[in-house]
C-alpha cells in the first residue's frame, strides 16, 4: 500500500513528458518543413507530366520509280549524305539520253535559221540590185520615148518591170524580217529554244541523280516503310530518321505553377529510364503559346450552362545540354521528371527577337551541276559553229 501512491503520481508526470516530446517533435518538423519551403521548394516547380520529344526526318523520293536496293533497316545509324534507297535508274537514263538527242537537234535547227537569215539577206540585196536596174532602164526608155524611139507599149513593158522588182524586194525583205525575229540580239547559246533544250536536259539530268535517295540528316533510321520492289511515286514515304542528338522535352505545367517561370531559367531533369541516379540539365527555351485544349480538333465549349472549371497545362519546352546526352541518350517519348528553378526573373515570358537563322537546314539536295554544264557546252560545241552574235 506504501508503494501504490508514488506509481500514481509518476504516470501524470510521464505522460506529460512524452505529450511534451511528441510535441517538441510536431513542432520541429512543422519548422524544418517551413524552413524548407521558404528556403528551397518555394523556388522551385516541378511536373512528371514531361516527354521527350524531337524531329522526325521523312524520306521520301523526288521522282517516282521501282525500289532496287534499300541500305539500312530500322535501327541502324545513317550519316547525312548517305544512299539509303535506290531507285531503278533505266527510265532517268533513257529520259537524260532523249533530252540530249533533243538539245543536239534543236542547236542544228538554230543553226540552220541563222543560215536561212543569211540567205534571206542576200536575197534583200540582189532584188535591191534588180529594182535598181529596172529603174535605169526604165529612165533611159523615157528619154527615148520622148524622141520617139521606141513605142508606148515598149515603155510599159519597162515600167512593169519596175514594179514587179519593187515588190519582189518588199517580199524578200519581208521574209528577212520575219526569220531575222527569230534570230535577232542572240547567238546560238541564248537563242530561246537553245536554253528550253538545255533546261530539259538539266531536268533530266537532275531527275537521273534523285534516282539514289540520300538521308537529308545524320541519325536513326525508324519506321521503315519501303520493300525491295516497290513502286514508288514522289512523296511517297519511305522511313523516318531520328536525330536523337536534337531531341527537346515537353513539360506540361499547370497554369498556377507557371507565374515565376521566365525563359532561359535553368532545368533539372531525370528520366525514368535511367532513374534519379542520372540527371540531366537544361533551360527553358519556349513557354506554351496556348493549352493542349485550345489547339485540339474540338475545342471545349466553356460557354456552355455545364461548365466546370478545369486546370490548364501549358507546354514548355526545354533545351537539354548535349554532354548530357552523349553519355546517356534519350529516345522519343521517354518519360521524365521536371524540376525548374524560378529564382532568376529576369528573362522574358515570350521571345523578344525574330529568328534571323534557319533552325534546320540540309544541303544534301544541293546536287552539283558542273557535269550537267559540262555535257551541255559538249554538245553545243560539237553540233554548233561560230555564228555573229548579232546580224
Amino acid at each position: 500500500m506504501e508503494n501504490t501512491a508514488p506509481e500514481a503520481t509518476q504516470r501524470p508526470s510521464r505522460r506529460k513528458r512524452n505529450f511534451a516530446i511528441l510535441l517538441l517533435i510536431l513542432v520541429l518538423a512543422a519548422a524544418g518543413c517551413l524552413a524548407w519551403y521558404l528556403l528551397y521548394a518555394r523556388y522551385y516547380e516541378s511536373t512528371d507530366d514531361a516527354y521527350v520529344n524531337g524531329n522526325q526526318v521523312t524520306l521520301t523520293p523526288q521522282i517516282a520509280g521501282t525500289v532496287t536496293q534499300v541500305t539500312v533497316d530500322e535501327g541502324d545509324y545513317v550519316q547525312k549524305g548517305q544512299p539509303l534507297v535506290l531507285l531503278d535508274p533505266s527510265d532517268t537514263e533513257i529520259a537524260l539520253q532523249q533530252a540530249e538527242a533533243d538539245l543536239a537537234s534543236t542547236v542544228r535547227q538554230v543553226r540552220g535559221l541563222y543560215s536561212t537569215a543569211d540567205n534571206y539577206r542576200a536575197q534583200v540585196d540582189a532584188k535591191k540590185v534588180a529594182l535598181q536596174t529596172a529603174q535605169n532602164d526604165y529612165s533611159r526608155r523615157q528619154k527615148i520615148f520622148a524622141s520617139g524611139a521606141i513605142a508606148a507599149e515598149d515603155l510599159s513593158h519597162y515600167r512593169d518591170a519596175v514594179t514587179s522588182a519593187q515588190s519582189d524586194l518588199l517580199a524578200a525583205q519581208q521574209a528577212l524580217k520575219t526569220n531575222q525575229a527569230m534570230v535577232d540580239d542572240t547567238v546560238i547559246d541564248s537563242h530561246p529554244e537553245i536554253k528550253t533544250a538545255v533546261a530539259t536536259l538539266r531536268q533530266r539530268y537532275l531527275d537521273n541523280a534523285r534516282s539514289t535517295i540520300v538521308a537529308p540528316v545524320s541519325g536513326y533510321v525508324a519506321k521503315r516503310a519501303v520493300q525491295l520492289g516497290m513502286r514508288v511515286t514522289s512523296g511517297t514515304t519511305l522511313l523516318s530518321i531520328v536525330p536523337l542528338k536534337e531531341v527537346w522535352v515537353d513539360a506540361n505545367f499547370k497554369e498556377s505553377q507557371m507565374q515565376d517561370m521566365r525563359l532561359g531559367q535553368k532545368v533539372t531533369l531525370n528520366a525514368d529510364l535511367y532513374g534519379d541516379d542520372v540527371q540531366y540539365h537544361g533551360t527553358i527555351e519556349s513557354l506554351g503559346i496556348g493549352t493542349g485544349s485550345a489547339f485540339s480538333l474540338l475545342p471545349a465549349q466553356n460557354a456552355s450552362g455545364n461548365w466546370i472549371k478545369i486546370v490548364q497545362r501549358l507546354p514548355v519546352r526545354i533545351l537539354l545540354d548535349e554532354h548530357d546526352m552523349q553519355k546517356h541518350p534519350l529516345r522519343i517519348g521517354l518519360s521524365m521528371n521536371v524540376k525548374v528553378d524560378i529564382r532568376d526573373l529576369d528573362g522574358h515570358l515570350l521571345p523578344q527577337k525574330i529568328v534571323s537563322q534557319p533552325r534546320f537546314t540540309t544541303d544534301v539536295y544541293n546536287t552539283p551541276m558542273a557535269a550537267a554544264d559540262k555535257l551541255v557546252a559538249q554538245i553545243l560545241r560539237d553540233n554548233s559553229r561560230a555564228v555573229a552574235a548579232q546580224r
